[in-house]
């Protein structure tokens, strides 16, 4: 099964695409921040995909990014957020990762979740 780490600091947010994604057949490990999620990397678990949000307090999402890019560089990320100008900053810093910005139907967070790994597979990635 596919291991997603979700960092999204809005509970309401995080507790909706936690569901949406296990729906889909994911499974989800969330946190609150991103000092949480760099933890979970740095005791060792695994996951395939990083969705995180950019703006959080403690750690924002494209510092996290990058240091888990350290810790696991085969882990893909996807960045969420509701700041268009963060959005630019991400693609600059991270441009292999997907930015989705807020607001989105949960049909297209799980079309891109899909596409990163079916992209992945048709590639031999996996």
């Amino acid at each position: 099964m596919i291991r997603i780490l979700l960092a999204e600091d809005e509970e309401a947010m995080r507790l909706y695409l936690e569901r949406a994604l296990i729906r889909s057949g994911y499974g989800v490990v969330s946190v609150d921040r991103g000092t949480a999620a760099h933890d979970m990397l740095v005791a060792g678990e695994r996951f395939d995909l990083l969705l995180t949000d950019i703006v959080m307090p403690e750690m924002d999402g494209i510092e996290l990014a990058q240091k888990a890019a350290l810790i696991a560089p085969d882990m893909r990320v996807m960045f969420i957020t509701g700041f268009s100008a963060v959005t630019l900053r991400a693609g600059q810093q991270m441009p292999n990762a997907k930015v989705l910005s807020k607001p989105f139907h949960l049909k297209d967070l799980v079309m891109e979740v899909d596409r990163v790994f079916q992209t992945a597979t048709r590639s031999g990635l996996n």
